[in-house]
């Protein structure tokens, strides 16, 4: 392996002799970025491609290799964990800005997986129009990035989750009996007893206990939020714990999969589309039908009364631009989408978000998890002219087969190489 450290603070790795991998520092170290990039130019080098998570580090995912491989030049940007989606933003703008300066390269595509999706499309948003498309007065929390923001060329999502701010909202444990308590919990709302519909192989939860549970997780969203817009006013009026932010941590209300309340456990949510789509094979084959969500149940237990992975660790203008949505009284999950949300109120929303960019836009579901439906909830928000949507079959939220469901609906085939192939082949219309 051959490393090469120059004056301009990178680090360049020979990557299977196919490609390079060089360490982008910026900021006095404060920000970092790895660019992938074919050793050998091809004729779609002139475009790059940008992904950025919002909150976690994409730089060492295969994600940016595979697409280097197919002979485009991309760029993995770090992200830290909390914070204003605003800041994000604006060092996703110097790093495009970083990019575009270099020789070649003519095109940027961004894209979004996973909660990547909500900072892309509030980014492209806000890129295309001006942070007042996010000031009106329907907002939670104001826009407040100050200077432009270069905008990209198009925007892929891929495997988008239902925004950074609905997927909190699902993970808000209603048993939680007292703010800052994980030991004080209300058994009437555990997921895991058998009373209440839970079953190893799949649970199978009542219409009325969803509903009295949804209806308690609207109900402590909601009081999060007003407490959160209290600590705000605070704050800017020089009476909070701190000038410039404070501190906000919400018991039983992280977003990892462990604590997406209901999803994991019951397959009859999210189970399938409204429509037909494209769906992509692991042989590379495509077919068009209505789409099915293949997966298994997951989860077994709760861990709402631990610290580590329970509590959602945020700061009060963190949490109410990256992850605070306004609910209605018919806030549901149900088979086929997720209502009862006001997609407007928030730009941790791509649902709500991708109304407002008019670049190309590609968007793929995985369908060996439940994140894929939101794929064609933005589909059907979405008003750009240049649009197209497909799902990868038995795929999982991080593109590899779901192995488990492999063992009832057979292989699955190379569901990442496939991925990969039509991600690249959207990708030629900038070339």
């Amino acid at each position: 392996m051959i490393v090469k450290i120059d004056r301009g603070g990178r680090i360049e790795t020979d990557v299977n002799k196919t490609i390079t991998e060089t360490l982008i520092v910026v900021d006095m170290g404060h920000h970092m970025a790895m660019h992938y990039a074919p050793i050998t130019p091809t004729e779609v080098s002139h475009v790059a491609v940008v992904m950025m998570h919002c909150d976690q580090n994409y730089m060492g995912l295969n994600m940016a290799p595979e697409l280097a491989k197919r002979g485009y030049n991309v760029l993995a940007v770090d992200a830290w964990v909390g914070g204003e989606i605003d800041r994000k933003c604006e060092h996703l703008s110097r790093m495009i800005r970083y990019l575009r300066g270099l020789d070649g390269i003519e095109k940027v595509v961004l894209m979004g997986h996973s909660g990547g999706a909500t900072l892309m499309t509030a980014y492209q948003a806000i890129a295309e129009n001006g942070a007042q498309v996010f000031q009106g007065d329907g907002m939670i929390y104001k826009c407040t990035v100050k200077e432009p923001l270069e905008k990209a060329d198009g925007i892929m999502l891929i495997d988008a989750n239902y925004g950074n701010a609905v997927m909190s909202l699902l993970s808000m444990d209603p048993a939680v009996i007292e703010e800052g308590n994980g030991m004080k919990l209300d058994p009437k709302y555990d997921i895991f007893d058998p009373a209440n519909g839970y079953d190893k192989n799949g649970a199978n939860y009542s219409p009325e206990f969803i509903a009295m549970y949804q209806k308690a997780q609207r109900e402590r969203n909601d009081r999060i939020i007003a407490f959160a817009l209290d600590r705000l006013e605070k704050i800017n009026k020089g009476e909070g714990d701190y000038v410039d932010d404070e501190p906000l941590m919400i018991t039983a209300a992280d977003q990892p999969k462990p604590n997406n309340r209901l999803l994991p456990e019951d397959l009859h949510l999210l189970s399938h589309t409204k429509g037909a789509y494209d769906l992509i094979h692991g042989d590379g084959s495509v077919t068009h039908e209505p789409i099915q969500c293949l997966r298994t149940p997951e989860m077994d237990r709760c861990f709402s009364m631990t610290y580590g992975m329970g509590v959602n660790k945020n700061t009060v203008k963190g949490f109410l631009s990256s992850q605070a949505i306004r609910t209605t009284e018919d806030f549901a999950v149900t088979a086929d989408e997720v209502v009862g949300v006001d997609w407007n109120s928030s730009y941790a929303s791509p649902i709500g978000n991708i109304e407002h960019i008019a670049a190309p836009a590609l968007f793929v579901g995985m369908t060996g998890g439940y994140e894929y439906l939101a794929s064609e909830m933005i589909w059907n928000h979405a008003k750009m002219a240049d649009k197209t949507i497909a799902f990868v079959r038995g795929a999982t939220h991080m593109f590899f087969p779901n192995r488990d469901a492999e063992k009832i609906y057979g292989p699955f085939g190379d569901t990442e190489k496939a991925l990969y192939d039509y991600m690249a082949d959207w990708l030629k219309k900038f070339a």
